[in-house]
């Protein structure tokens, strides 16, 4: 067989991330492949999101999400501007009515307790004097929220880990992963053929966001008691026609229950706006937009931008979230195994690696190089 030192299994913006760290820090004396199941990397999660750099205002103190976030934040930018990688540091309103301005305060509180300092309070005057067509109450500005062009960090990530060795195998599904004495064997089908190929790896990386968990029931001996349970969350996306009536990225305040961030006006690189996502729980895999559903966005939209005219919002494209299941339905927080839990030496696996997965990319991988599981 042939033999890898590591072995990641998925290709979004984490898996990429993981490869391009440990390839930087451990060399090129080692052999790291990644595979990826559809024919191009980041196809799913890691494409069909707002693309923002998130601050962390949102994630309860303590929790992965807030501190991968945090770091990840700075990490991020430190990357786009040595990389030139396209990215833009906007800023973003989160925006309350007069019945929300102790949902306000809280967030403040909570932003506070992550480590974020630079937000700034807004009045209805001050906000209107930045963004002339919202209406609010009061705003809190968070200067440290961007946008990033995704498809080109993901393209200059593994780039890099293909400069310095890495193996990439798209087209590549893992039909099941045996342990050995030490390491595993993986047995894949590869290539539009389906041609079988097995190896052996010493450490083993799963980051299959919507596969995660069917992936880990491909592993011998996984307990199935420590396989979470995960729900698909749809979130669509309606583009504004024309010119942009805003400058900034605009949220409203977090859903109950942290079930999403609400329908938020974002820009792209090119300045036009798409409000999304909403949430929308699904059975199996769907990306298609259904137009009916532009009027119960226009109502939402509304609220913070009365002068809406909703037949210039258009379907555009949608993601899905792999949202771990808690007790009372909120967003649970990123979920990394390793043999600690599993009892599987120099396996870890990631699970519920939803928003903030993206800005936390690089910082994740980062944890991961100092997992004992995973050093050489």
């Amino acid at each position: 067989m042939d033999h890898f030192d590591l072995c990641i299994v998925g290709a979004g913006v984490v898996g990429i991330a993981i490869a391009e760290v440990f390839s930087r820090r451990e060399g090129a004396q080692a052999s790291i492949v990644l595979l990826e199941k559809n024919a191009r990397a980041g196809q799913e999660i890691s494409s069909r999101n707002s693309e923002v750099i998130h601050a962390g205002l949102y994630y309860p103190p303590g929790s992965l999400k807030a501190r991968l976030c945090r770091e990840g934040s700075a990490l991020l930018y430190a990357f786009c501007e040595h990389y030139s990688v396209a990215h833009r540091r906007l800023g973003k309103l989160i925006v309350a009515q007069a019945d929300e301005l102790l949902a306000l305060e809280a967030l403040a509180a909570n932003a506070q307790h992550n480590g974020v300092h630079n937000l700034s309070w807004l009045d209805a005057v001050a906000l209107r004097e930045r963004e002339p067509l919202l209406q609010a109450e009061a705003a809190l500005f968070s200067p440290d929220t961007g946008i990033v062009d995704s498809h080109g960090l993901m393209e200059t990530l593994l780039t890099h880990a293909l400069d310095r060795g890495v193996t990439y195998a798209p087209r590549t599904r893992v039909l099941r992963a045996l342990p050995l004495a030490e390491g595993f064997e993986v047995q894949t089908l590869t290539g539009s053929a389906d041609q079988p190929y097995r190896f052996g790896c010493r450490r083993l990386v799963l980051a299959a966001g919507l596969e995660a968990t069917a992936l880990a029931r491909q592993v011998e001996g996984f307990p199935e008691t420590r396989i979470p349970s995960m729900r698909l969350l749809k979130g669509n996306y309606f583009r504004l026609g024309g010119a942009s009536p805003f400058r900034h990225l605009v949220y409203p305040l977090p859903e109950q229950q942290r079930q999403g961030l609400g329908i938020h006006a974002t820009l792209d690189l090119q300045g036009n706006t798409r409000f999304g996502p909403d949430v929308e729980e699904i059975a199996q895999v769907d990306y298609g937009v259904n137009p009916e559903r532009r009027e119960l966005f226009a109502a939402s939209i509304r609220r913070y931008y009365p002068d809406l005219n909703a037949e210039r919002l258009q379907a555009d494209y949608a993601g899905i979230r792999p949202r771990l299941q808690t007790a009372d339905g909120s967003a649970g927080d990123f979920l990394v195994l390793d043999s600690s839990h599993h009892d599987l030496p120099g396996l870890v696996s990631l699970f519920g690696i939803e928003s903030p997965g993206l800005t936390a990319s690089l910082a994740l991988a980062d944890m991961l190089a100092h997992c004992p599981d995973l050093q050489r």
